[in-house]
């Protein structure tokens, strides 16, 4: 998951070099395949961590070298301990102030017990006010400390002026509405002096039973689906996985113990393909049907309502 995650970032922070400001991206990550013991936000959230993480990493200020400085401090700290366990006794050790500091940057990982990020900070919205309050318990000590959380929902009242990175973390279709504002506030002329890039991860705006798919659910799709680039995707398959690295074409695999890897490569395309297409994709491969030709209309409007259920 952590490979994953950081070549994610990689081809995110590319993207958005290239870009420039207010880039607007999606990654889609899931492993699941088609397992719906746990909901898709439960299943993706070590790689929420890993890819926050890293994309801090890649593009917030300062912040690099205030996590070197850190592990610095760290290091020095218990070198300097294993000099003064050589050096005195237990009791000495016990009553000295120096061990005792030293031992507090230990615990604390190099941080100032007052320590408070003052730099650019990378925003983590959640869909509800739960599930932002869990993160805030649970992601503290394995994000970095640029990031901070908050639900889609409700009343929009926090400073948002030093947001340079925004992630939506699994939007529903019953978020839209909200995600769509909040996009608006950070993109407006009055916050958008440090913005760098709005990131979807693993979006679910479009659904039947909210959205529709007649005129809301297609001007929906126009106005904030269609123009996301996918910078990073992985879905695997009970056969293999469809990935994409931005700028790299999407790939399918399959599983082959005798490739390196574990998989072979079938199929490249220009487009993300619909569910049908990637399963004909891999009964053509394997002699199960012959390569068609376009379909007709029924067919055609088939792939359209899949390809849809999918987004």
């Amino acid at each position: 998951l952590q490979e994953a995650a950081e070549r994610a970032a990689k081809a995110t922070a590319e993207f958005v070099e290239q870009s420039g400001p207010l880039a607007r991206c999606r990654v889609d990550f899931d492993t699941s395949v088609g397992d719906e013991t746990y909901t898709l936000l439960k299943s993706s959230t070590e790689f929420m961590q890993n890819f926050v993480s890293a994309s801090s990493l890649a593009m917030i200020p300062g912040l690099q070298l205030e996590l070197q400085n850190e592990m610095t401090a760290v290091a020095e700290a218990k070198a300097q301990l294993r000099v003064f366990a050589e050096e005195k006794s237990e009791e000495e050790l016990n009553a000295d102030p120096k061990v005792k500091e030293l031992a507090q940057v230990i615990e604390l990982e190099g941080r100032a017990a007052d320590f408070k990020w003052s730099g650019p900070l990378c925003r983590v919205y959640f869909p509800d006010e739960g599930s932002a309050a869990l993160a805030r318990r649970d992601w503290t000590d394995r994000v970095p400390p640029c990031v901070t959380f908050s639900s889609c929902g409700g009343v929009q009242t926090t400073d948002i002026t030093r947001d340079s990175l925004v992630f939506f973390f699994c939007p529903k279709a019953s978020e839209s509405e909200y995600v769509e504002k909040i996009l608006a506030k950070h993109e407006s002329e009055e916050f958008n002096e440090n913005l760098k890039m709005t990131c979807f991860v693993n979006p679910n705006l479009v659904d039947m039973g909210v959205t529709g798919f007649g005129m809301a659910g297609r001007l929906l799709r126009e106005r904030l689906i269609e123009p996301l680039q996918y910078t990073y995707y992985l879905r695997t398959l009970q056969w293999g996985a469809l990935t994409r690295i931005w700028p790299l074409a999407y790939t399918v695999w399959q599983e082959d113990t005798g490739a390196a890897g574990g998989y072979r490569l079938i199929k490249t395309l220009d487009r993300l393909p619909s569910n049908p297409d990637v399963e004909d994709i891999y009964d053509i491969e394997n002699g199960n049907m012959s390569e068609r030709k376009s379909g007709g209309v029924l067919d055609q409007l088939g792939t359209f309502v899949q390809g849809m259920m999918s987004l």
